[in-house]
């Protein structure tokens, strides 16, 4: 196998630049047969999965002579398959960085850790240090990796740089196989806390829409209502707390897509607040006086990023089998902001 066919096709990165950088240039054989195209980079790609494969191909990762193509396609004698991805190819040796971290629980198999806002979870482009992988491998030895995720030691899942909350990281073989294959299966209870703009008109439900790399920007999710494109995503949803021009909602996941909430909540018209990348920053329901923006900017500046936080994690201990469950506090941050809506439909 030459240099082009070696590494890792995991490029779902929650941070991600506009580019993207080619990692794989395959040529199929003159003689080659007529099979599926992940059929011919599973024997090609030894440290990707079927499943990441195809993810790839749906996300437009894959192009063979320069066109997207689709999940079906079959591989032709001499065609050229590029895989590119939203990073350049990475080192995966990671250098262990005396980072503090917030232990909720630990024990011989797995540890549940409070990452705050503004930690990128794990080295990738533009985020070589300072993240949760750098401070894990620093305060723990020989952390399991999943194949095809190399680099990302005792990882089983994440969420966005700017997203506070519970993690769960695997500290042997067998929690990370037993803890991966609870989130393939969607067991894992998992429930984010968001303040939201304006009230959702049903006080609950469920968000059944696909989402996806948006065709415009690929640096965005977006919901393809139709089904035609994306990926099948999952949301639950409850109004906590009505403040007339913004809402506590919280959500529990039932998939767990890249910027899942954020993009099912925009397309309800309930952008997460202060979430920039999808509309929150703009003042979406309110009045038009000047005291009102000048409330909202104030507010924006008490909580400097997407006002969502992962608040609860459920699943069953790889070890005992029980059930155990855990609960964080909201953050400072997220707490003054929501007081001051509080305060502000009080007294006005």
């Amino acid at each position: 196998m030459n240099k082009t066919e070696q590494g890792n096709f995991a490029g779902d990165n929650d941070e991600e630049d506009d580019d993207l950088f080619e990692h794989h240039r395959i040529v199929a054989d003159p003689g080659q047969s007529l099979i599926r195209i992940d059929k011919f980079l599973i024997d090609r790609l030894p440290n990707a999965t079927r499943t990441k494969i195809q993810n790839g191909i749906h996300d437009g990762f894959v192009k063979v002579n320069e066109k997207i193509i689709k999940p079906n396609y079959k591989i032709h004698p001499n065609d050229i398959v590029i895989i590119s991805l939203p990073e350049p190819p990475r080192d995966t040796d990671v250098k262990p960085e005396n980072i503090p971290l917030n232990i909720v629980f630990e024990d011989d198999h797995l540890l549940v850790v409070n990452k705050p806002a503004g930690m990128v979870v794990h080295p990738a482009y533009q985020n070589w240090s300072g993240t949760l992988v750098n401070a894990l491998t620093y305060h723990f030895q020989n952390l399991p990796q999943m194949k095809g995720n190399e680099g990302r030691p005792g990882l089983v899942h994440r969420i966005d740089k700017d997203t506070s909350g519970l993690l769960v990281i695997a500290k042997t073989e067998i929690a990370m196989t037993s803890l991966a294959k609870q989130f393939f299966d969607h067991s894992i209870e998992r429930t984010y806390q968001a303040i939201v703009w304006g009230v959702p008109k049903e006080e609950e439900g469920t968000i059944n829409i696909n989402v996806g790399r948006s065709l415009k920007d690929r640096r965005v999710t977006a919901a393809f209502p139709n089904g035609d494109f994306g990926r099948t995503a999952i949301t639950h949803y409850k109004l906590v707390k009505e403040l007339r021009y913004v809402s506590l909602i919280e959500c529990r996941l039932e998939t767990g897509r890249t910027h899942q909430i954020r993009a099912h909540m925009k397309h309800l018209g309930h952008p997460i607040f202060n979430d920039e990348m999808y509309g929150g920053n703009e003042i979406i329901k309110g009045t038009v006086f000047t005291k009102y923006k000048q409330f909202v900017e104030n507010c924006f500046k008490i909580i400097t990023r997407q006002a969502l936080h992962a608040k609860t994690l459920g699943f069953i201990h790889p070890a005992t089998n029980k059930y155990i469950q855990f609960d964080s506090d909201l953050p400072a941050d997220f707490v003054g902001v929501l007081e001051k809506w509080e305060n502000y439909v009080k007294y006005n």
